[in-house]
């Protein structure tokens, strides 16, 4: 786990770092540092209102980041780990800057080992497509863009991704935000929670 120790370590020292989950590679820097954010922000060329979630290990270290009702949190402790992100209100100690000034923020807890090991040394980190804005999605480490390589500290390498993004779901309004996968099960679960 050599290679997880020295991305943790770039990330508590507000560097960059590519990281696989079941879905694509994520960009993660502390998503609690103003400034790691900010080259988040540069790295992928992203405009500043575009909010950027954040990746937890456990449902149970998401709740320190954000306020769940009691109907989000069942959501939560059904569908995470896995490849769906959950609009919840944010506590203060999530900084405007990754949520482009909302109230609200995404909250990751990606179903893959390499993510996890590297989220359990340095939570919360952002959780965002590897790519430049605007780019596909990376599914490879040898495909990222020249500019996302140079600008990460730490490529970790879990091989081939299934592609396809994260579910973006925001159960206080019943609404998905993105499709992605497992999109017809969030949405079954909505109807049959109402």
């Amino acid at each position: 786990m050599h290679d997880v120790e020295q991305a943790a370590d770039a990330i508590r020292s507000g560097r960059l770092v590519v990281y696989p989950t079941e879905t694509v590679y994520g960009l993660g820097a502390d998503a609690l540092d103003e400034a790691a954010i900010e080259r988040v922000f540069a790295a992928k060329r992203r405009v500043r209102e575009e909010p950027i979630s954040l990746a937890v290990p456990t449902v149970d270290r998401a709740f320190e980041y954000v306020d769940a009702t009691d109907r989000e949190s069942t959501f939560m402790r059904e569908f995470l780990p896995g490849p769906v992100t959950v609009v919840v209100a944010k506590r203060a100690a999530v900084p405007d800057v990754l949520t482009g000034g909302r109230q609200r923020v995404g909250v990751r807890v990606p179903d893959h080992d390499l993510a996890r090991s590297l989220l359990h040394a340095a939570a919360p980190i952002t959780a965002t497509s590897a790519n430049v804005s605007g780019n596909p999605s990376v599914t490879a480490p040898d495909d990222l863009d020249p500019a996302i390589r140079s600008a990460a500290a730490v490529v970790l390498d879990g091989g081939e991704t299934a592609g396809t993004a994260s579910t973006v779901v925001d159960v206080s309004a019943d609404e998905v935000l993105r499709e992605g996968r497992d999109a017809d099960a969030v949405r079954a679960w909505l109807t049959d929670h109402r």
